[in-house]
């Protein structure tokens, strides 16, 4: 579940380093172990407020927790990395609480990742790199191979990256190791690519299920017809049943965004319009004329 460490401190994010400060003291003070033994609850909102201020103290991971966010943040910090060099015990020892609130108070609450995480520092991951990939409607519905121009580190490089078939907007790929170097000896970072798709003149996408639009003449649509259909690889003619009406649906099943890992694929759905033509001729006139004599 995502967290929101401003909200946990009750500061909004323009808040100065001397308010979360205050506002962490306030907490601290009131849900301390030492003010509330046996206290489950106040227990697990001390860890919040520890855990948020631990890292709004930290410039650097202040810094990096408003840039990406806390889904992006908890995927490169560890719950260690979130405490090292956070300046804890100093607070805690000021209220005079058994233990000085220390190493001791962090390692039987946070199972020693605040303080075993001063005593042994490891060194932390590259930055994530977020990059916005556009691709074809097509080629987001039934994958395929993609080159992305990369400057990383100051070097161009070219990769080629595989798009899973179905593929939706927003939705983002991880290409590990392609991120920003660590300042620390740790793993490098991971490029991030956040896929945007462009819009399909013939085609449009609900969920798994894909939908176009076909003309008939009134005609076919009393009498019945057939139609050419373009699906995304190749074209079928369908049947179109006597009375079939405007906005009618024809489904195919299976013609939709193929399946993965095992699911079954979506459908294509073909959109009737009978169409209504601008002028007629003298002998259509006429014949419409007739049906409408015979109230058709």
């Amino acid at each position: 579940m995502a967290k929101d460490y401003y909200a946990a401190l009750g500061q909004e994010k323009t808040a100065s380093a001397d308010q979360i400060k205050k506002a962490y003291r306030k907490l601290a003070m009131k849900f301390h172990p030492d003010k509330n033994p046996g206290d489950k609850k106040a227990e697990e909102r001390f860890k919040e407020i520890t855990e948020a201020y631990a890292v709004l103290s930290d410039p650097e991971k202040k810094k990096q927790y408003d840039q990406f966010g806390d889904t992006a943040f908890h995927q490169r910090f560890s719950q260690e990395d979130i405490f090292r060099n956070a300046d804890l015990g100093d607070i805690f020892r000021e209220f005079g609480f058994a233990g000085g609130g220390g190493d001791d108070i962090f390692s039987h609450i946070f199972g020693g990742a605040a303080a075993g995480g001063r005593r042994q520092p490891r060194p932390v991951k590259g930055q994530d790199y977020l990059m916005r990939l556009t691709i074809p409607f097509r080629q987001a519905i039934l994958g395929g191979e993609r080159r992305v121009d990369l400057d990383r580190n100051g070097q161009k490089e070219q990769l080629q990256v595989r798009i899973p078939a179905g593929v939706e907007p927003g939705q983002k790929l991880r290409i590990s190791g392609k991120g920003g170097a660590s300042s620390s000896g740790g793993p490098t970072g991971d490029l991030i690519l956040e896929i945007r798709i462009t819009r399909d003149s013939r085609f449009q996408r609900e969920g798994k299920d894909l939908y176009t639009t076909v003309s008939i003449p009134f005609s076919g649509a009393c009498l019945g017809t057939s139609v050419a259909v373009e699906t995304l690889e190749e074209t079928k003619r369908i049947k179109v049943k006597p009375g079939t009406q405007n906005g009618g649906k024809i489904r195919l099943k299976g013609f939709g965004v193929p399946g993965r890992a095992g699911q079954h694929a979506g459908d294509l759905y073909v959109v009737v319009e009978v169409d209504v033509p601008d002028e007629l001729s003298d002998e259509q006139k006429e014949l419409l004329e007739k049906l409408r004599d015979l109230d058709l």
